[in-house]
């Protein structure tokens, strides 16, 4: 670098003026013997937006990376593991890799020196070849106290290091070099900067590295799970974000006490291999070339409701979201050998029904079929209902069996004969009652009378192999895979499972029924959510009651909701009082005159005595409402589906939210995955089945 260049290009670029830097250079003339090496951060480029975007690793992990290459000039073998496991990060290659998922790689870069983007305020780290360059002039620059450095990087971009606090990068311009142009003319400068901590930009924490809970969530229709058109991946990263912040805020005390770590969740991918079969070439020969982006929306997302119910599709979906849940939980305990939680599975719209399908055909650890399986399917019922002799013993009149055995009626002739036919063959009165109640409620449980004619699903489903179970009416039979683990709880979140189930002919399930190899399930969805319905109406459906109402995060209701009820609980008040003074007038006009010679206090008492009773009998009657609701709680039994516990749990909509459904009718159904309610519920639920409990428990 020739000096004359130096000298020609501070005078000609905009920059301070030597007069005017003189204060900064005298300010900074004590820097020359205090030179400290720049502290570097590790940063990885995403595309987003087609962009490329330099994203910092969290503090730990860029100390773990800046370790594993401090220790050794061979950096070949090295991997590191980040973001809580999900990447590896090969620092010869200097590329991220995703661990569970497919995912395009990304290059990984050691950062020292940043310039400000061309369209926004992020800066751009350089390579590390040219930021070992930088460091290196700024290091003679400050030692020497020489400034008005100027650098040419491999892009032929200008760098000027005018003092420690003025660093500015020009882009070069094509024909520069022949018309003579100095940096002054080649646009507005960029600034530079030395060093993360200079630069605005977010560095997070590490995770937590102990895992208490795996959960696995599996996606809706389509490749895209919100309105930014994002990935599941993407989308279950706010989720854990989301639950990392809760963490934070509502489980304080347990993290202060080292009682809890975090919650993993991990995306399920199924469109991908769905979709790679080949039948989207198929579709695109007979689709129409009309209205050609809707048509293309509507063969990449809706079809594939149709796929779920199509007999070599559904095979592939439930085999693939099966088969990857087992090859990610093999994964994560290769990865996490001290791994000793619990497992937990959430879907989102069509993927909590394929998760519905496959915990209701799993098996429990001894090979057993749920015995009240055979509630959740109407067409055929081989292999989940029990024997005539079980169902006697089960009904405590066991010493019937040989008088049925004597007469050879079996268990659907049993279910055939009337009361009559009973007392016939000597069945006493109570135990008929039994026998009869037993039977008319296991018919409402299968739901519909059977159809005439065999069905296809009936025809294609071999009795000999227990493997097989019908998903219901007009619904081909398909081969359910195990699960190599029993999930703890499953999370339905903006779910059409019973929409589905009545579909298919299901009008009722037994309140007794269970998933054999799942304890819990929680339907959450939002109120205005089109693909969501609920579950509890199908377990008790002669008893109309409203959903569980999700608590704010913040642990009260939304004030909007809070100022509609208040006012409804106004108007009611103002009702019974108003009915209450007609009432006590009406009285007046009524009853009988008080004696003309009657003391003063006497007849001040006798004046308040009607308008006291007037007011207990209008409290008794404001009372009596909601004292009846509140009795009328907590007997309802919605079956043993989530061990007892309400299934039915609704999200609080948001004020802006209330002014018009329709109007969020879509971004209620996608609003799960940002949503800190329905994350703080799934903490909840699953840190109580651990004995951890809220710092403050919602009301």
């Amino acid at each position: 670098m020739s000096s004359p260049e130096s000298r020609q290009l501070s005078q000609s670029d905009p920059s301070p003026s030597p007069n005017s830097c003189s204060s900064f250079e005298l300010i900074d003339m004590d820097v020359g013997s205090l030179y400290e090496p720049v502290s570097p951060h590790w940063f990885y480029c995403k595309m987003i937006d087609s962009k490329e975007i330099w994203i910092p690793f969290n503090s730990e992990d860029s100390q773990q990376l800046e370790e594993a290459y401090g220790s050794g000039k061979d950096c070949n073998g090295r991997v590191v593991p980040t973001d809580g496991g999900r990447y590896d990060v090969h620092l010869g290659e200097r590329m991220r890799y995703a661990v569970y998922w497919d995912e395009v790689p990304s290059e990984v870069r050691r950062c020292t020196w940043f310039y400000k983007g061309d369209k926004d305020n992020k800066y751009v780290p350089y390579s590390e070849s040219f930021s070992q360059v930088l460091e290196e002039t700024y290091m003679l620059a400050v030692t020497l106290d020489e400034w008005k450095k100027k650098l040419e990087s491999p892009n032929r971009e200008i760098i000027i290091l005018h003092n420690p606090k003025l660093m500015v990068h020009y882009q070069p311009i094509a024909g520069s070099d022949e018309w003579g142009s100095t940096p002054t003319e080649q646009g507005r400068p960029r600034t530079v900067k030395r060093g993360v901590e200079n630069i605005s930009v977010d560095i997070h924490c590490g995770e937590p590295l102990q895992i208490d809970h795996l959960v696995f969530v599996v996606h809706g229709i389509g490749p895209a799970c919100d309105l930014r058109f994002r990935s599941i991946v993407q989308c279950v990263n706010d989720f854990r974000t989301v639950s990392l912040n809760l963490l934070q805020t509502h489980f304080k005390k347990a993290q202060e006490n080292q009682q809890i770590g975090r919650v993993e969740f991990l995306p399920v991918n199924w469109h991908s291999p769905l979709h790679s079969t080949g039948v989207d070439v198929d579709l695109q020969r007979i689709t129409l070339p009309s209205i050609n982006r809707l048509r293309h929306f509507t063969n990449d997302t809706i079809l594939d409701v149709f796929f779920y119910n199509s007999p070599t599709y559904c095979q592939t979906i439930v085999d693939t979201v099966a088969s990857e849940m087992n090859r990610i939980y093999t994964l994560f305990l290769q990865r996490n050998p001290d791994f000793k939680g619990g497992v937990s599975i959430a879907g989102h719209s069509l993927g909590s029904l394929i998760l519905f399908d496959i915990l209701t055909n799993q098996k429990d650890s001894l090979g057993d079929i749920d015995s009240e399986k055979g509630s959740l399917h109407p067409v055929v019922d081989q292999g989940a209902a029990l024997t005539l002799e079980a169902d006697l013993k089960k009904l405590h009149l066991s010493e019937f069996f040989d008088v049925f055995e004597k007469e050879k009626v079996d268990k659907d002739a049993l279910a055939l004969c009337s009361d009559r036919d009973l007392q016939e063959m000597g069945i006493p009165l109570g135990p008929r009652k039994k026998i009869l109640n037993h039977f008319r409620t296991r018919k409402k449980s299968v739901g519909i009378n059977r159809p005439t004619t065999a069905s296809v699903s009936e025809l294609n489903i071999p009795k000999e192999n227990d493997d097989y179970l019908d998903v219901g009416i007009g619904q081909v039979s398909v081969k359910y895979p195990r699960l190599n683990y029993k999930p703890e709880i499953f999370f339905a979140f903006g779910s059409p499972i019973g929409m589905f189930l009545t579909v298919r002919g299901l009008r009722r399930i037994d309140p007794n029924y269970k998933f054999p190899t799942c304890k819990g399930f929680f339907n959450i969805y939002h109120p205005f959510d089109p693909v969501a319905y609920r579950i509890e109406p199908m377990v008790v459906p002669e008893v109309e009651f409203e959903p569980m109402l999700i608590p704010h995060h913040k642990g009260r209701k939304r004030m909007h909701l809070e100022l509609r009820e208040g006012l409804t609980r106004m108007s009611m008040d103002l009702k019974n009082n108003l009915l209450g003074s007609l009432r006590m007038a009406w009285k007046s006009f009524t009853r009988a005159p008080y004696p003309a010679l009657q003391p003063s206090e006497t007849a001040e008492d006798t004046e308040a005595e009607p308008e006291l009773s007037s007011e207990k009998s209008s409290d008794v009657n404001i009372e009596e409402t909601p004292l009846a609701v509140k009795e009328e709680a907590p007997p309802i039994n919605v079956g043993m589906l989530n061990g007892g516990q309400r299934i039915d749990y609704v999200l609080q909509e948001k004020p802006i939210e209330s002014f018009n459904e329709y109007l969020f009718a879509l971004q209620s159904h996608l609003c799960y995955w940002e949503s800190e309610d329905t994350a703080l519920l799934v903490l909840k639920e699953i840190y109580q089945t651990q004995g951890v409990f809220l710092d403050q428990p919602l009301q």
